[in-house]
């Protein structure tokens, strides 16, 4: 029967981040990249005292309790532990060092608190923290409204209050023995709390019932062979469904800092991330996902790794990466005062959750130690821009006088296929594009009657990309809508189509006369989009932009995909390469990304079908990014971090593509080379490549230079020269300039300051 949530599971002193128990080893291990949960964090510490937050940042706790570690100059410490005057010392407790103890400290006032230990009189330690609701928010700034409450619909009962928040509940489900039929067998329906029905072999658990006599065991990856029953844990973080899975025998004792992972834990989390992008206004569940009794990550489970993920980590509810590394934060925060720290935090996903993984990492350092993007792009900033191109190519080719043949729309678009515009990006249910830049391409959940319209509800709520980011771009102070980094001032389309003799000269006069930009709700107009200066800005100073900084050149990424560019499909390879250039621009090397190439695959089947060689391959770069961040944390000496990780990769985890039949062919992955694998798979582009941007497609508003004839290396009459200076009365893109306030991130856990909750009683 499901179990109600009410204290943390009973857990008051668990392990945190800076010391992580090793279950192969039984010793604690430092984290060879972590970069600081307490940066930012007002603290004292003398005479060999230390004291520090380990479940997240000292500005950034949540839920009204903190767990805290303690560091003594030896074992006979008299030291004692206040939480702002009053003495908390008895929450802590000796861990296997007996001159360090944890406690999880609770009682903490919303807001700003302070931790001090004292020896006699003396005050030896002292640490600031600030705590916030466990609704959030922390750093994502003021919270999105209106906003649609979901529990109800996936059974955790009436939403608690207007943040949605609700009781967690607990539930069981396990494998039955005999294997897991075919993968087209019909799933096994049965009433599961949030809504959600698990593939068949599975059946649920009750453990107020006997024991099933059909229980199927599992081989843990340390080992360990233990019954294949999962415990289920759905609740409410941060206005989203958060849902945690691990092995467990019911009515086991649950993982603690002293007994380290329990024996069908393996000490590791993977924390998964969905695609899609969407403006967001509800909470949603998770019903609109696979459950994770299905497709790969049940794989994971079978071998002992915990799995985890939220609502608002799905861009398909909500395409806002602050409100997504916000949520990861609070989401693991709970997970390490429940059960204990996971050796290592793994993030794993496809599309948009790629999207997620790359920017949390770059501007959340220490959130996610390895990261395993899948059908990968960089970020949503910046391909949204050449994504709604397709929309303006589009409306081009139609009323353009010049015929066009598919393959020369395909030039000027870049993909391999005109069908990538055509078909997948504009014909789409989701509308990506104009989608992400049309003020009304709102979810159903939200009502009609709320959504904007220019002239009937001009104050209604607008979904496109920018609007649903409005904390970051901040407002035009004349229209008040959210600032825009979208442009094409300067962009020659079909430039490449043109020098290369693949469109005459007509049709690309033609092409970049009729080619226009959207106005602010999305429409196409003959004039062309023009950048707010104060978005551009944004976007690369506070790491909205993909850029390789930050701390994304210091996480190993191993990256997924299956070749899918010339069936039309949008998750087009370049987008690894992509990535791959603005971790060499920004820090002269991109040796902590591995891209690996699955053959042609039907993505549903791959991920429903366990002999699926996608689905294995993402499984296994799991793995491998497990045993990568083993030796980088087991590596102890003085090297520079990139060093380290460049040096301890798994010697079989190297770039790498699959044939059809199966063969690997391990070869450095580089875009446009003359290797087996891009014979097989060969890389193409998007319309702003076309145009003549670099490979690293991060440019939001080009450089201009001034309009040269000289520059085409093909005739152009006299006419067409007098047009296309009309046409481009600024200039031209100067693509080996960077881009308008065009700079590399170094963001880091930027704080929200206008979020800044008052002491209690202030």
């Amino acid at each position: 029967m499901p179990t109600n949530l009410n204290d943390r599971n009973g857990i008051k002193c668990i392990d945190g981040f800076k010391s992580n128990f090793d279950r192969k080893t039984g010793a604690a291990v430092a984290l060879g990249l972590f970069l600081g949960m307490n940066s930012g964090a007002d603290a004292l510490q003398s005479k060999g005292y230390e004291i520090s937050v380990l479940s997240s940042r000292a500005e950034a706790v949540s839920g009204k309790d903190v767990l805290i570690e303690l560091v003594e100059p030896n074992a006979k410490s008299s030291a004692r532990v206040l939480l702002n005057g009053l003495d908390v010392t008895v929450a802590f407790r000796p861990m296997l060092n007996p001159s360090r103890r944890v406690g999880l400290v609770d009682g903490l006032q919303l807001g700003s608190n302070t931790i001090e230990v004292r020896v006699g009189d003396g005050v030896v330690a002292k640490l600031d923290i600030l705590d916030h609701p466990l609704a959030g928010p922390i750093f994502s700034g003021p919270h999105q409204f209106p906003f649609t409450c979901e529990t109800e619909q996936i059974g955790l009962g009436e939403p608690q209050d207007i943040n949605c928040s609700a009781k967690a509940i607990v539930t069981y489900y396990y494998k039955q023995a005999g294997g897991l039929p075919k993968p087209s067998t019909p799933v096994e329906s049965f009433s599961a709390p949030f809504g959600r029905s698990y593939t068949a072999g599975f059946k649920p658990y009750d453990p107020s019932m006997p024991r099933p006599t059909d229980i199927a065991q599992t081989t843990t990856s340390d080992g360990r062979v233990v019954d294949y029953i999962v415990r289920e844990e759905i609740g409410t973080i941060n206005r989203a469904v958060y849902d945690i899975q691990f092995l467990h025998r019911p009515g086991g004792a649950l993982p603690t800092a002293w007994t380290g992972p329990t024996a069908g834990w393996n000490g590791r989390l993977v924390y998964f991330f969905g695609g899609g992008c969407q403006a967001g206004y509800s909470q949603k569940g998770l019903t609109n996902k696979p459950s994770f009794a299905g497709g790969f990550p049940v794989d994971l489970l079978s071998q002992g790794y915990a799995i985890a993920t939220s609502s608002l980590n799905m861009f398909g509810n909500n395409c806002n990466d602050r409100i997504s590394a916000e949520t990861l934060s609070m989401v693991k925060e709970h997970f390490i005062k429940s059960f204990g720290s996971p050796v290592h935090t793994i993030g794993s996903g496809a599309s948009g959750g790629s999207m997620q993984q790359h920017l949390i990492a770059q501007n959340y350092p220490g959130l996610l130690d390895g990261i395993v993007p899948a059908l990968s792009f960089p970020d949503i900033t910046s391909i949204a821009t050449p994504v709604v191109d397709c929309s303006l190519l589009e409306n081009a080719f139609k009323h353009a006088k010049e015929s066009w043949s598919d393959d020369q729309k395909s030039a000027v678009a870049g993909f391999a296929t005109w069908k990538t515009c055509s078909e997948r990006w504009i014909g789409r249910d989701e509308n990506f594009s104009p989608g992400w830049v049309s003020a009304d391409n709102c979810h159903t959940a939200v009502a009609r009657e709320k959504i904007y319209n220019k002239e009937q509800n001009p104050s209604g709520v607008r979904c496109d990309i920018y609007d649903n980011e409005v904390n970051q771009y901040g407002r035009d102070a004349t229209t008040h809508f959210a600032r825009r980094p979208l442009d094409n001032i300067g962009v020659q389309y079909g430039l490449s189509a043109f020098k290369a003799g693949k469109i005459s000269a007509e049709q690309f006069a033609e092409l970049n006369e009729k080619v226009g930009g959207f106005d602010l709700d999305g429409t196409i107009v003959p004039i062309r989009s023009s950048a707010d200066r104060e978005a551009l800005r944004v976007a690369y100073e506070d790491g909205l932009v993909n850029t390789g900084g930050g701390g994304l050149g210091l996480v190993p990424i191993i990256d997924v995909r299956p070749y899918m560019d010339d069936s039309g499909d949008f998750h087009d390879s370049f987008r690894s390469f992509s990535t791959r250039a603005r971790l060499l621009a920004a820090n002269g090397t991109a040796s902590n990304q591995i891209i690996l190439m699955a053959p042609r695959t039907e993505l549903s089947s791959a991920l429903l079908d366990p002999k699926a060689p996608y689905r294995k391959i993402v499984v296994q770069a799991v793995l491998q990014m497990d045993q990568w961040l083993d030796a980088i944390s087991h590596d102890t000496s003085s090297a520079q971090p990139s060093v380290k990780l460049a040096r301890n990769k798994p010697l079989d985890l190297v770039d790498a593509c699959w044939s059809d039949t199966g063969e690997k062919i391990a070869e450095p992955e580089t875009f446009g080379s003359a290797g087996r694998c891009s014979q097989m798979y060969p890389i193409h582009a998007d319309p702003r490549i076309a145009a003549g941007a670099p490979l690293r497609d991060d440019v939001l508003k080009c450089a201009l230079k001034p309009f040269s004839v000289n520059d085409y290396g093909r005739a152009l009459s006299a006419s067409q020269i007098r047009r296309l200076k009309i046409i481009f009365p600024q200039g031209v893109c100067d693509w080996s300039r960077p881009g308008v306030g065009q700079h590399v991130s170094r963001a880091a856990w930027q704080v929200d300051r206008s979020q800044a909750i008052p002491a209690a009683g202030a």
